[in-house]
């Protein structure tokens, strides 16, 4: 196509206009500092005069910029953060944190982790916390364990909300911390290369959607943590070898957590296990606190259920016997010493899931007909879950609530269990009468009562109970059961010494708060 005469002229004339101005006035110019982008250094367009001499050295100043840049940034995201609740400041795929995590948040969720979870999970240490803490600006698996973390501390423990926050305020925020963890976590492979923080990350996502009752993708999640473990050889005590003390000491508490975690799953919802007791234990003379002693314990109780008996539980194998079941439960009456030496959540946990498991054994032996009124052995007796409940009520009746909810709902689980067995046995084995003694109704009674004041339980787990005592009990037993319930009052026993050995700054009763006050969570977001 031929151009016209006019549209060269007009041409000609800016051109020569453009030539006849150069150069430009100085303002207008702009002249990008060399080695500033690879310095980490944004462009500013701030002309400052300079006097007229030697300067200091160039990674002086740069090191000064980037120090005086990070303090606006880290400003900038705060106030962000504060003014814009739940808007994310990044992409998806970008490293950077959002609004939804920030620090005062990560640092109340740690306070409670190591008062509260740390003795019956004690995977996660202060230093490197704060370490990754500093990286996750930088790195979106330190991101994604520290937006996991506190999604599973907001949504699963049971952290109470202030006064005058809607408990739904809470919830929400875990989730959307879940949501963004998952998003996130996109941005990488962590499954062709694992590390042990994508486990705990694994394994906190798992936490989150157990207390969520979503089990399928709980189950998916907790399946991804034992096999990233696999790939990455916690299953080998020649891997802990070719590691520093302080990695391996993580890695080996990460397997023996996974290995419990794993078992009370497969027994809650019938599923095959992965992990097996291939590693050396934890050491007590490699952190002699209290803590680690009673996981240990914990470990010690989900031992005996192993392939064989989840095999059983699962119908996958029928090769079982009265003997057998008889010495399981010897082992596990007799699996924690007589004095518990711990904090008061952490017996909560060991002798709750105790109890819990003697009752799943029962279950078993009831189910392969091994059962008989006049076995010398009361454990294989049709009764048996009577002295369960009974030795359950003795624990939680000196336990305080908040002890048991720091759990979440996989304690609550655990006595919704014990409760319907119970129920179940009262249904169909003659009860003697009681006169002045409390019996299988008043242990009942409890156990109900315990339900619909834990948080979680009475939503959850209550009408659940409510409904069987109304199917199963006859309708007079039913209608004392369901009314306005007290608990038992009991006389304290050496059945939970630990709370006659604790230092005088921790003495507890029934009524009594934990000796860790909540974290004030919630003040710096508004009620949703």
């Amino acid at each position: 196509m031929a151009i016209s005469s006019s549209l060269l002229s007009a041409l000609s004339f800016v051109s020569s206009a453009i030539f006849k101005s150069w150069p430009l006035p100085r303002s207008v110019l702009v002249t990008p500092v060399i080695g500033g982008s690879q310095a980490g250094l944004a462009c500013t367009y701030d002309a400052i005069p300079q006097k007229k001499g030697p300067k200091g050295s160039r990674a002086k100043v740069i090191s000064e910029l980037r120090l005086k840049e990070g303090q606006k940034k880290a400003e900038h995201r705060r106030q962000d953060s504060m003014n814009n609740y739940g808007s994310p400041t990044s992409s998806p795929s970008s490293p950077t944190i959002s609004g939804l995590l920030i620090q005062e948040l990560i640092e109340e969720c740690m306070d409670y982790y190591f008062a509260q979870l740390y003795p019956t999970m004690p995977i996660m240490q202060k230093e490197q916390m704060w370490a990754l803490m500093e990286e996750m600006e930088t790195s979106v698996e330190a991101y994604c364990l520290l937006c996991s973390f506190c999604a599973f501390m907001l949504i699963q423990p049971g952290i109470e909300a202030k006064a005058g926050q809607a408990l739904c305020s809470r919830t929400n925020l875990g989730r959307r911390l879940l949501d963004d963890a998952l998003r996130r976590r996109k941005g990488y492979d962590y499954i062709e290369h694992p590390s042990v923080n994508a486990v705990i990350t694994s394994f906190f996502l798992f936490g989150c959607f157990f207390g969520m009752d979503k089990h399928n993708t709980a189950w998916f999640h907790l399946r991804e943590a034992t096999t990233l473990a696999q790939i990455i050889g916690m299953q080998d005590e020649k891997t802990y070898a070719s590691n520093c003390h302080m990695v391996s000491t993580r890695m080996r508490r990460l397997f023996w957590l996974l290995f419990i975690t794993e078992r009370a799953y497969a027994l809650q919802k019938h599923r095959p296990l992965t992990l097996h007791a291939t590693i050396n234990l934890p050491s007590v003379a490699e952190d002699p606190s209290k803590p680690v002693a009673g996981f240990i314990h914990l470990v010690n109780l989900y031992r005996p259920f192993d392939d064989t008996f989840i095999g059983l539980w699962n119908k996958s194998r029928t090769d079982c016997s009265t003997l057998w079941l008889a010495h399981l439960q010897k082992q596990l009456s007799q699996a924690l010493p007589a004095v518990l030496d711990g904090t008061e959540s952490q017996a909560a946990d060991l002798k709750t899931s105790q109890h819990w498991l003697r009752t799943m054994v029962w279950q078993l032996s009831i189910t392969n007909g091994f059962l008989s009124s006049t076995s010398p052995d009361t454990s294989m007796t049709f009764g048996y879950p009577i002295e369960i409940a009974k030795d359950l009520v003795a624990v939680t009746s000196q336990l305080s609530r908040r002890s048991m909810e720091v759990h979440g709902i996989g304690l609550i689980e655990k006595i919704f269990d014990v409760a319907c067995t119970l129920i179940d046995v009262m249904s169909c084995v003659p009860i003697e009468s009681q006169n002045f003694g409390i019996g299988p109704q008043d242990y009942l009674n409890h156990l109900v009562h315990l339900l619909s004041t834990l948080r979680d339980g009475k939503s959850r787990y209550l009408p659940l109970v409510i409904t069987k005592i109304r199917d199963t009990l006859p309708p007079h037993m039913a209608a004392s059961i369901t009314q306005p319930m007290m608990p038992i009052k009991v006389e304290q026993s050496p059945e939970i010494p630990f709370l006659q050995h604790q230092d005088s700054s921790e003495t507890h009763s029934s009524n009594a708060s934990s000796p860790y006050s909540t974290p004030p969570f919630m003040h710096y977001y508004p009620p949703s």
